[in-house]
Order: C-alpha cells, then structure tokens, then sequence
C-alpha cells in the first residue's frame, strides 16, 4: 500500500503543479481535497484529467477515498495499471454526465440517467434531499455531499465506487 500511496501522492502533485491557479474546475477542486487523492490518481492514470478539466459541463459522481479502499483487495492497484488504462476509463466514465445536474435538479422518485459511459445507465432517486444512485451490480451509492460548484460542472461526492455491469432496476 505505500506503493499506491506513494503514487497517490506523486500524481496530485504533478496535477497540481500543471493547473492554473484559480481555475476552480472539477479536476482543481478534486485535488485540493485530500479525501479524493484515490479519484485523483485514478483519472490522472486514466488520461481523463484534460477532458475534466474541460469547459463540460459536467456532472462527477465522485467517490471518496474509503470507497475505493472498500472495494475487494487489490483492485484500485489493478485499475492503476497501464494494462487495464480502458477498464479504468470505463469506470470513471460511469461517474460522469454531459450535463449540469444539481441535486434539486434530480427528479422526484427513481429515474434512469445516461453517464458518458453510454452503453450504461445508472438509477438515480432522489427523495426529498437524499439522492442515492444504484449501479451496474445493483449496490447503491449515497450522494454524501450535494451540488459542490466547478467552473465546468458540478460534483456530487458519494460513498461507494459505481461499477457498470448489468442495467439496474430502477423503480
């Protein structure tokens, strides 16, 4: 692990160092906070930091550092690695809408949204201020922090990795 967190580390700081100063996009928000160095390493080896850092909009689900820790063992390094750059682009993608979406946004109820990832879908269901999203595996992730502002999008930080796989149910 102090491989993975010696990467971590290195990869936040050379994003760091290659962004304007007062950007503000979904990418500078996302490495001026520890809690998403994982997200950070992950898109930095993914490619995608260009793309995020884009003018969007976007939406990013993005999961905090626990959630990739609570996936199986061995999996976030696996991710990172060279040979498997479109699996982990595949995943990532799963966190991302071409749109602007803030919570209040969401509808009422459970609802299917397309992630950039478009052979997927996710269900999204907001009730009242709560918003959950189910995934491909039929697990369901709690948006734990709503509506976090970017120049290019807005982030909605949740607490479990989404993962494609089979449409969910969305009732």
């Amino acid at each position: 692990m102090t491989t993975l967190k010696s990467a971590l580390g290195a990869a936040a700081f050379a994003m760091a160092g290659a962004l304007p100063a007062a950007a503000n996009t979904i990418v500078d928000i996302a490495v001026g906070d520890e809690r998403f160095s994982t997200l950070v390493a992950a898109v930095s080896a993914a490619g995608l930091v260009e793309t995020l850092q884009g003018p969007g909009p976007f939406t990013v689900y993005a999961p905090v550092n626990a959630a990739f820790a609570a996936l199986p063992e061995g999996t976030v390094e696996t991710l990172l690695q060279p040979e498997n750059k479109g699996q982990l682009t595949d995943v990532l993608l799963y966190h991302v809408d071409d749109r602007k979406l803030t919570a209040g946004m969401i509808p009422a109820g459970s609802n299917y949204f397309k992630p950039v990832l478009d052979t997927e879908r996710l269900c999204i269901t907001r009730t009242g201020a709560e918003v959950s999203i189910a995934d491909g595996t039929g697990a369901t992730a709690n948006v734990i922090i709503a509506d976090i502002q970017a120049s290019n999008g807005v982030i909605h930080v949740i607490d479990k990795v989404l993962l494609p796989g089979v449409r969910p149910a969305c009732h």
